[in-house]
């Protein structure tokens, strides 16, 4: 219980940092770009979610435990496939939620989070497990995402919000794959991987004014 609410809490911490982000922009030449507040206005919001999950359950609600992810699937599906036009916005936002993730895993095969981090702070061994880590993590991450995704998308199709799938039944659907079993544990060991690298992340990301590298000092200033 202790360490549920530790990481209800952190996850909120996770929460407010993306949101000052959005509000305020965020480190780097192009944190103040619109894409940028955007895509951390929705991590907020997932960040958000996620944390009000953990720290329910860890205050007594048993409610948002194991499978609530979901049961509030279902039921925000549910009251979107209610509204006018609602299969299109369902299918549209499952659609996005797809492209997230492919877009998610596309960037960290490319290592694209290496703009990020001050790497020439790494050591000659730390930098390749580093990317090893954020390339593994990133990619499972993404599949997780992509699939959740195709899930409510398909549930728009049928009309059916049973078919739209929260992280918990995101996962289990893997289990139910040929060599499911297998692809379960390359998943969850990815999402291992991931979450090593956002302690890397935290250690080496190019924060204020570490977050523009230095300008070269020309021959002539030097003389």
């Amino acid at each position: 219980m202790a360490l549920l609410w530790i990481v209800g809490i952190a996850l909120a911490g996770l929460a407010v940092w993306r949101l000052s982000e959005a509000v305020f922009g965020a480190s780097g030449p192009d944190g103040s770009k619109v894409r940028r507040r955007v895509a951390a206005l929705f991590r907020c919001l997932f960040y958000g979610f996620v944390s009000y999950s953990v720290l329910a359950y860890a205050a007594g609600d048993r409610g948002s435990g194991s499978g609530s992810s979901d049961r509030q699937t279902d039921d925000v599906t549910a009251r979107v496939l209610e509204w006018p036009a609602g299969q299109w916005l369902l299918g549209l936002a499952g659609a996005g939620v797809v492209v997230a993730g492919v877009w998610i895993s596309v960037r960290a095969i490319r290592r694209k989070f290496l703009k990020e981090l001050r790497t020439e702070a790494l050591s000659a061994r730390a930098r390749p497990a580093v990317e090893a880590l954020g390339v593994t993590g990133g990619t499972a991450r993404g599949v997780v995402f992509a699939a959740a995704g195709v899930f409510a998308v398909v549930a728009a199709v049928r009309h059916q919000p049973g078919r739209a799938k929260g992280m918990d039944d995101t996962l289990r659907a893997f289990r139910d794959l040929p060599a499911g079993p297998w692809l379960l544990a390359l998943v969850a060991l990815g999402l291992a991987a991931f979450g090593l690298f956002c302690w890397c992340d935290a250690r080496w990301r190019r924060v204020g004014l570490a977050a523009r590298p230095a300008e070269p000092v020309s021959r002539r200033s030097r003389t």
